[in-house]
């Protein structure tokens, strides 16, 4: 498993433990047992001690922003458990992106966190000759010329892939398969946001982003620093409980309505930016997925334009 893969599983597990010793002495809190928590606190106990300490650091600095940012954390109420639990990493096939989900069911109350360990990356999206990437990412079908376009270079993939074709072996693979497919992927972008008005843009950060608001946490081990960014577009994160208001006020982030710019990053042929209006802007890198050559492409997306309104703040580890 691939060591990035590892780091992420172990912080998951810190950072829930770090929530749980926070809140046990005086709260009410149980731990859902399952395979994604005995898979994280496995990689989590075959790490060295130190860099157990790093991954503890980390998650007790982030824990200390959320109990200012979330009243529903220290509600001191005898009928109301907090349910801690790490997601499965099927959930993310649906949108949801959370890695954690904290519980109060007798409130109907819920908060996620996202852990990431030293990368901002929000999705990995595949692209194929019968992907339709449309339908998936936004609820609006590709065209048949979209298909069309694309087709012949992923078959030109599955003779390669036959061959055993190392990708380090094809000569200019950025000119002769990123390029074309970027270009059809971006015009057909254009066309489905032509074709269905202010639809697009909204519908594809809440696709990158999740259907659900969550705290993303971000481990930064060579500053020794843990950013805290709030994603709360649906106004779930931050509520008052029992008259009690959040330490810090964060704001509903506005959904984008309009494509204001989508072309290629400058000297890059495998990477497009995607800028809206309201202050969001996509990275687009497309790149292969392993060593030998797959009929499939991978996204490394990143958001790198971010509303005014975004939260988030930095916490220095102890």
């Amino acid at each position: 498993m691939p060591k990035q893969v590892i780091n992420g599983k172990a912080f998951e597990y810190a950072c829930l433990s770090a929530v749980q010793n926070f809140l046990e002495k005086e709260h009410a809190v149980e731990v859902k047992e399952n395979d994604a928590l005995l898979t994280a606190h496995g990689f989590y106990q075959c790490m060295s001690e130190e860099k157990r300490k790093i991954l503890d650091n980390a998650a007790k600095a982030a824990c200390k922003i959320l109990l200012k940012l979330e009243p529903n954390l220290c509600v001191k109420n005898s009928d109301s458990v907090l349910s801690l639990a790490l997601q499965e990493d099927s959930a993310g096939q649906t949108g949801d992106v959370r890695d954690i989900v904290l519980v109060r069911r007798t409130f109907g109350w819920e908060i996620g966190v996202s852990c990431k360990h030293n990368h901002e990356a929000v999705k990995h999206s595949r692209l194929s000759a019968n992907l339709d990437f449309g339908a998936k990412w936004l609820g609006l079908n590709c065209s048949e010329n979209y298909f069309s376009e694309i087709r012949p270079i992923f078959e030109r993939l599955v003779q390669e892939k036959k061959k055993q074709t190392l990708w380090k072996d094809i000569p200019d693979k950025e000119l002769l398969v990123y390029r074309p497919i970027l270009d059809s992927f971006r015009k057909e972008i254009l066309r489905l946001d032509a074709d269905n008005k202010e639809k697009v843009p909204a519908e594809l950060i809440k696709y990158l982003i999740g259907r659900n608001d969550f705290y993303k946490v971000i481990a930064k081990g060579n500053s020794m620093l843990t950013e805290v960014q709030a994603y709360n577009l649906y106004g779930t994160l931050n509520q008052t409980v029992e008259n009690v208001k959040a330490r810090i006020k964060i704001e509903k982030l506005p959904l984008p309505t309009r494509i204001l710019d989508f072309s290629y990053k400058e000297r890059s042929n495998n990477t497009l930016i995607l800028t809206f209006d309201k202050g969001w802007s996509v990275s687009l890198r497309i790149h292969n997925a392993s060593s030998r050559v797959e009929p499939s492409l991978k996204f490394d997306v990143q958001i790198v334009g971010y509303p005014r309104e975004l939260f988030k703040t930095d916490a220095d580890w102890e």
